[in-house]
């Protein structure tokens, strides 16, 4: 995938929608820039693990599907 961006007087740019969503990122998120010498590579600054909230599930009495429902119940709020 090839996206074009413009770059402002204030060195700002637009990022598309198309990348923004490939990498995952909304309004206030924080970007990288890396450079190895050759090329420039961009990716989302992540605090947390996206899977995170999930750690912990299997440490029950209770184990597979019946778990796994329950704690998706409880992160639902029902």
């Amino acid at each position: 995938m090839q996206k074009e961006a413009t770059l402002t007087s204030k060195g700002q740019i637009t990022i598309p929608h198309e990348i923004r969503r490939l990498l995952g990122v909304k309004t206030g998120d924080k970007l990288v820039f890396e450079n190895d010498g050759t090329r420039t590579h961009v990716r989302p600054v992540r605090k947390t693990s996206p899977f995170a909230k999930f750690r912990g599930i299997g440490n029950s009495k209770v184990r597979g599907r019946k778990r796994i429902v329950q704690a998706v119940r409880q992160l639902r709020g029902q």
